[in-house]
Parts: C-alpha cells; sequence; structure tokens
C-alpha cells in the first residue's frame, strides 16, 4: 500500500490512503461538509483579525480520511498532539466507524476533549456516549454547525477557544433563516423582488424554481446557481432560486408553498439540486410542494467528484453522487438531468491548512439543462393544438417482421390508441391508420431496416446531406472522428440517397410523426449489437434524430415499448457530457417512454442515460396461443380428417 500525498485541490473519494500533510494544532475539526469548512475557515480569518492569538486551528474533510491509513496516519500525527477534537461524524459512527473508533481510543488515551457531533440535525446518543467534554458544551458546538451561517460559524471559532483556555467572548447559537428566495447580487429576497428581475417583455413566461441547499447560501457558494438562473433567463423562463433547510423540513415546505401561490404566473417545470428523497419505498407517498401543482421535477446534480475525473471515466458519477443524487431523487420520481458541477480548488487556507473547496460550474451542463427546462415547461404551458411529437418504434431484430416489437406490449396497437388519446386531447392528429396492422403497412412502404433500395429511393421524407454535415460538424472531434473510422463518410450510409438526401423512416399523422428507430449498424449481427457498449451508431441513425429536432421540430420523443437502442449507445453511465451518443442523438428534448412494469433494470438504463420518463404498462395476461388464420382452418380439417379416419 503506497501512502500518497494530498495534492493541493485534489478531490479525495477515500480509495486511497492518504497524508492531509497538516502539522498539528490546538484545534482539530473533522466534517464531511466542503460548505462548512468553507464557513469555519471565514470566520477563523475574521476572529484572527480580532484575536491574533487564537489557538491554532486545523480543518479536514471526512471524506478524505476514508481510508483506515489515512486515520491512522492522522490519528498519529495531528489528533494526539491536539487540545481539543470536534468530529461532525457524517452518518453517525456506523458510516465512519474506524475512524470514529480510533479517534475516540486516541482522546482517551491522552486524555484530550473530544467532541462527537451528528452530522445531521437529529441526536445521535451512540456519538454523545463517545464525548468527553461536557454535554452541554458538545449541544452548543452542534447547534453552531447545524444552524449554520456566518454568525454561528464565528461562534464555534470562540467557543471552541474558550474550552482550550483562551477566554474571549461568544454567542449562543441563532437560528437562521431555514428556507427563503434568493437572487444573484441581491441575497435573500422577496417574491416581489424577484419578479423585477423577470423577462420584461415575457410577463407571462413559466416560472422555473430552482431548489437548492442552505448550506450554499450560507457559505456563499452559489456561482452554479447564479449561472443556473442567467441560462434559464436566456431559454425564456423566469427562475425562482429558493434554498432549503431539506425538502422534509416543515418550514421549509412552507415557504416553498407560500412562494409558489405568491405568483399568478404559469408554474412550468422545477429544478431540483437537493439530494436524497422526501419519500421511503413501501410507505405512503408524501407529496411534495410541486407534485401538488403537478409540475415536472428534473435533478439537478452538483457533484461531489471533480470535473477531470468526469471527464477521464465513463462511469459519470461516483457511488455517493449515485446514492445521493440519482438513486434516492429516482424514489420520488425526479427526471435525472446532468451534473451541473463539480468540486474544484477555491482557495488554499493556510491558517488551517485546509484547502477550500467548492462548486465549480461546467457552462455547456448548465446550458443543456436549461434547454431540457424550457422543453418541459413548454410543453406544459403551451396549448396541445400547437404541440408536435414524435413516436419512435423499435426494431430488433433488425428485420420487417419484427416491426414495433416491445415486449409484452402489442406496440402497433398501442400507437394506435395513443393517436387517438391525443387527438381526443386536441392535438393536431390527423390520417390515423384503422389498427395496428394498417399502421405496419404504412411504415412497410417506406425506408426500413431491410434497406430495401427502392423504398429507400421512394422515401417521403428526407434530410439532406448539407443540414446533417452541419449538425455533424458541431460534433466534438473525437465524435466525428470515430463516426468516420467506424462507418466512412457519410454519403456512403445505405440510408443516403442519390439526390443528396437521407431517407427518414417516418409517417405523418399530421402533426405527429411516427418513425421506426434506425438500426446501430449494419452488415452487423444486431443480436450481439444491440447492447453494445463501445460501436457508435452510423450517420442514418442520427440523421433521423437530427430530422425528428431539426426539421420537424418534435417538442417531445415517445420511444413506444421496451426497448429501442438510444440508452445503449457510447458513452457515459449516467450524468452524460456533449461527447455521449445519447445525448448527440437525443439532445435535451422531453423523453417519455412506455415500459413493460416487470423489467426495471433496463428502464434504469433510459431513465439515467436518456432522461426518460418511464410509463409502466403491466404484464399481458397468458392464454394459450392456439393456431390463427389458415392455419387453424387447416389444423381442423386435420382433426376432421383423423376422426373420419377412425370411423366405421
Amino acid at each position: 500500500m503506497h501512502l500518497l500525498a494530498a495534492q493541493p485541490g485534489g478531490i479525495q473519494d477515500g480509495s486511497e490512503a492518504i497524508d492531509l500533510g497538516q502539522t498539528p494544532g490546538d484545534i482539530l475539526v473533522i466534517t464531511a461538509a466542503d460548505t462548512e469548512i468553507a464557513s469555519l475557515s471565514m470566520a477563523r480569518k475574521s476572529a484572527s483579525t480580532e484575536h491574533p492569538n487564537l489557538p491554532s486551528l486545523r480543518l479536514a474533510n471526512q471524506m478524505h480520511l476514508a481510508h483506515n491509513m489515512s486515520v491512522d496516519l492522522y490519528v498519529e500525527d495531528m489528533v494526539q498532539h491536539a487540545k481539543l477534537v470536534v468530529v461532525r461524524a457524517l452518518g453517525g459512527r456506523g458510516y465512519w466507524p474506524y475512524g470514529v473508533d480510533e479517534v475516540a481510543r486516541a482522546c482517551q488515551a491522552k486524555n484530550i476533549p473530544v467532541a462527537f457531533v451528528p452530522g445531521d440535525d437529529q441526536p445521535d446518543a451512540e456519538l454523545a456516549a463517545l464525548s468527553t467534554i461536557a454535554a452541554e458544551d458538545a449541544h452548543r458546538l452542534w447547534q453552531y454547525l447545524v444552524l449554520g451561517g456566518p454568525d454561528n460559524a464565528r461562534g464555534f471559532i470562540d467557543c471552541t477557544a474558550n474550552l482550550v483556555g483562551f477566554k474571549v467572548d461568544y454567542i449562543e447559537p441563532r437560528p437562521v433563516l431555514p428556507a427563503g428566495a434568493y437572487w444573484p447580487q441581491l441575497g435573500a429576497v422577496g417574491i416581489e423582488d424577484i419578479q423585477k428581475h423577470w423577462a420584461k417583455n415575457q410577463p407571462t413566461a413559466p416560472i422555473a424554481p430552482i431548489v437548492f441547499y442552505r448550506a450554499l447560501y450560507l457559505s456563499g457558494n452559489l456561482q452554479v446557481i447564479d449561472d443556473l438562473v442567467s441560462a434559464l433567463k436566456d431559454e425564456g423562463l423566469n427562475p425562482l432560486p429558493i434554498f432549503v433547510a431539506s425538502l422534509k423540513d416543515p418550514i421549509s415546505i412552507a415557504t416553498i408553498d407560500q412562494l409558489l401561490d405568491d405568483t399568478s404566473d404559469p408554474l412550468g417545470v422545477v429544478l431540483n439540486t437537493t439530494g436524497f428523497a422526501v419519500n421511503t419505498p413501501g410507505n405512503k407517498r408524501v407529496y411534495t410542494p410541486f407534485e401538488k401543482r403537478k409540475l415536472c421535477v428534473l435533478q439537478v446534480v452538483l457533484s461531489g467528484g471533480n470535473v477531470e475525473s468526469w471527464e477521464e471515466n465513463t462511469w459519470g458519477l461516483g457511488p455517493r453522487d449515485i446514492a445521493m443524487n440519482v438513486a434516492l431523487p429516482e424514489v420520488d420520481g425526479r427526471i435525472l438531468s446532468r451534473a451541473v458541477s463539480f468540486k474544484g480548488l477555491n482557495e488554499r487556507d493556510e491558517n488551517t491548512q485546509c484547502d477550500i473547496v467548492g462548486y465549480q460550474p461546467k457552462a455547456d451542463r448548465i446550458a443543456f439543462v436549461a434547454q431540457l427546462a424550457a422543453g418541459w415547461a413548454k410543453l406544459k404551458t403551451n396549448p396541445s393544438p400547437n404541440k408536435k411529437v414524435a413516436i419512435v418504434l423499435a426494431n430488433y431484430p433488425n428485420r420487417d417482421g419484427r416491426i414495433g416489437n416491445g415486449v409484452g406490449l402489442d406496440t402497433p396497437a398501442g400507437v394506435i390508441e395513443t393517436l387517438r388519446a391525443l387527438k381526443a386531447a386536441d392535438y393536431p392528429i390527423a390520417d390515423i391508420p384503422e389498427n395496428g396492422n394498417a399502421l405496419v403497412d404504412r411504415i412497410l412502404a417506406g425506408p426500413t431496416n431491410a434497406l430495401d433500395p427502392k423504398n429507400i429511393q421512394a422515401a417521403e421524407h428526407t434530410l439532406s446531406l448539407a443540414d446533417y454535415q452541419t449538425f455533424f460538424d458541431t460534433l466534438p472531434d473525437t465524435v466525428q472522428t470515430k463516426m468516420n473510422d467506424q462507418w466512412g463518410a457519410p454519403d456512403t450510409d445505405p440510408f443516403a440517397r442519390d439526390d443528396g438526401t437521407f431517407a427518414i423512416p417516418v409517417i405523418m399523422c399530421g402533426d405527429v410523426a411516427v418513425g421506426l428507430q434506425p438500426a446501430r449498424g449494419y452488415n452487423i449481427d444486431p443480436s450481439k449489437t444491440y447492447h453494445d457498449p463501445d460501436l457508435v451508431p452510423p450517420h442514418g441513425y442520427l440523421a433521423f434524430y437530427v430530422w425528428l429536432r431539426k426539421s420537424f421540430g418534435t417538442e417531445a420523443i415517445i420511444h413506444f415499448g421496451k426497448h429501442g437502442n438510444l440508452e445503449w449507445l457510447p458513452g457515459r453511465a449516467l450524468a452524460l457530457g456533449a461527447d455521449d451518443f445519447p445525448e448527440i442523438a437525443l439532445g435535451p428534448i422531453p423523453h417519455l417512454y412506455p415500459f413493460i412494469v416487470n423489467d426495471p433494470g433496463e428502464g434504469t438504463q433510459a431513465k439515467r442515460r436518456a432522461a426518460a420518463v418511464i410509463i409502466d404498462h403491466l404484464t399481458p395476461p397468458l392464454a394459450r396461443a392456439e393456431s390463427y388464420g389458415p392455419l387453424k382452418d387447416l389444423e381442423l380439417l386435420v382433426d376432421e380428417y383423423f376422426e373420419a379416419c377412425g370411423s366405421d
């Protein structure tokens, strides 16, 4: 095992043993919250100007001490030489048992006062039993951190100084506003102040609440929120930033309700950056203020990892982010969008010998999320007669006899019923086929994955190679190289026609397009490549989605039935980037996906990689298949013949 020196600004995940490189200090504080470290660092600087001889302070992130060897070294070099140790243990002893036990053991052996306090706002009897300072003092330190804000951070600094013998006045913990509205450069404001900054030429533009933790507001780590506000305004939305203690906190819930009730403008979509879930599987559902108003909630990830790891690897996010920002929010039905910021070094505080880390925005991811939010808001607020929708049928294996296959679903019949339902809801529908067979017949009359040259040349809907090339040129160079290396130039694609266009496998039913999803490749075995994580799609594949998005102008895409192949294209597992093929094909288009209820694993792939809203359908009832059509008539004749042969 190698022991690594902590690199300034490095975001450690605990997988390697590291040396934080600190020198001993009078007071040690270990916490898992970067915002807390930033607040204490600022408070220590402020206190030092008034009291230059304050006891020395060292701050350490609990996440950097996840490896047992890191704990051993920190205990030996730091804990054993301190006059006071404060550990705010995220998740209690159960989350960091070795660290808690070793710090407690060392403090007991050296008779060093220690306070173990919970990482949240709930008391923890197990941690309290390990503390050796007075219960009243431990509770006070905990409340400073729970309540947060500059005043309480300063109170924490002054109080801990007193506990090691440096006499200085300190305030008692003070409650801080748990929730409220925020606006860049203004801080906490009322709704009327925010309305002054909304689009003057769009007074009824959809409102897009942005929900974020109060800790960001109190620490001033708000650049990502400010950038989201700007991006949403650019997309014609009226942002409403709201900071909360959590979505379970009653005061925060009441604040959200009040803010949403204080405006008569239409509510469009919610961008939520908080982690965890309001609900627990198996328990009675708790409806958030957003669900009560039937609002779509996009889960926007503020990643605890670093951008270098995200850029270099294919897993997208680390285990902690997946648990807190992806898996648990799925319980509440939130739509996973993208990671819009990553942790990075803001500054090195030599006084506390700690990196001050904060969320650093990623501009292109923020722009993508804003476009996705605008798409969902438009779907909610625009009248149905003005909407365009695309329905995409799967085709696996890539034979004409498997058009519209969906596991446990009569997909063609389901599409017909959907078209009729859309028409009843005033969507601009026309020319609905009589039944599922008629739908398939219309599709077969055009280009399909069978690549019949006659049908391709006779395609009714096309995309010019010039328009495709314009789109293709906007893609990252690495993406262009991969596609050209695998499939050659666009004009060599089987869907490319003699007249310089791509044939698009789609039929029109009014302003609803029903298309056949292209294969992931040609002259290959589809059974081996349908889920291939490395095979890039051919040009004809991208041309299909470019036509839907750019030429047709669809406002939503419905992939109908388990399952298509878009969510299996190469790229990150989740928190996609501009070089990931599901995003390249689908773009920031609202995505719906009727899917069989008994396959949540593959449905999760679509949710996490294609921001899909899964609409479950039940498994079909089982019945004896029997013969049908001419075969049934033949079977009857054979039975009659057999009986006749046995007669006298």
